[in-house]
């Protein structure tokens, strides 16, 4: 083990990167035990108010973000790099975790819209922990051949990220995300039908539209519910109006 933590985590510089997934989601976890307990009016824990505004916790998580990039820039030892990725860790989690807020100007974490955050939540952890263990977006490209097999590794890199772009214009964007590490995932999204709505799907025909739609149907009836019930198991299922509309839970 210790020669494992040397090895492969001291001497190839992944403590930050460790530091900064842990934190990330030992934040969340615990940020949503919290808030549940909050709203369920169990435990110690109340919402933070000043001058009768609710502060939520993405305030304290854009000071630590932007403050953990400010001493990532500037630091000077591996020490400090550590501070700063759990830093940037835990206020990257406190902002994505009201991302839906953020995006829709309104309080609405415990309602339906609110599992918007834990989704980019899950989607910002997979990326970190396919980094963590080595997975890059472009591992691909970063090979020790020369001539024509470097020509053709780069080649390949293009036309995965080729699929990649294809499978964002076709409206699937989490398929796009996790195809930047696993090729299967964009090739998957690129060769199969758009969805409804998306840049790639105006120019089908009807009927090729309307079979876009049956299966993008066939598909969120599949998997939406499977995803729903773990979002509320990790979050907490939607509500409203609990916690109250002027009171938040954040």
């Amino acid at each position: 083990m210790s020669e494992w933590w040397q090895s492969d985590v001291i001497d190839e510089g992944r403590l930050p990167l460790m530091l900064l997934f842990g934190s990330f989601v030992l934040t969340f976890l615990i940020t949503r035990g919290i808030t549940r307990l909050i709203r369920a009016g169990h435990g110690p824990f109340r919402n933070v108010s000043h001058g009768g505004v609710h502060v939520h916790h993405a305030v304290p998580g854009i000071i630590l973000l932007i403050t953990g990039a400010a001493i990532a820039v500037a630091a000077q030892t591996y020490l400090w790099a550590n501070v700063a990725a759990v830093m940037v860790g835990v206020g990257t989690s406190l902002v994505l975790d009201e991302f839906a807020l953020i995006l829709h100007l309104s309080d609405v974490y415990w309602d339906k819209e609110g599992r918007t955050s834990v989704a980019a939540v899950s989607l910002a952890a997979a990326c970190l922990g396919f980094a963590v263990v080595g997975i890059t977006p472009f591992s691909s490209a970063d090979t020790g051949f020369e001539g024509v097999v470097r020509l053709t590794a780069l080649g390949a890199t293009v036309l995965h990220y080729g699929t990649v772009v294809l499978t964002v214009l076709k409206g699937k964007y989490r398929f796009a995300l996790f195809g930047c590490f696993i090729p299967w995932f964009a090739w998957v999204g690129a060769v199969r039908l758009a969805r409804p709505g998306s840049r790639w799907a105006r120019h089908y025909s009807a009927a090729r539209k309307e079979k876009a739609a049956r299966r993008a149907a066939r598909f969120d009836a599949r998997w939406d519910p499977i995803l729903d019930r773990i979002s509320d198991f990790v979050a907490g299922h939607p509500t409203r109006p609990d916690p109250p509309p002027e009171s938040g839970a954040g």
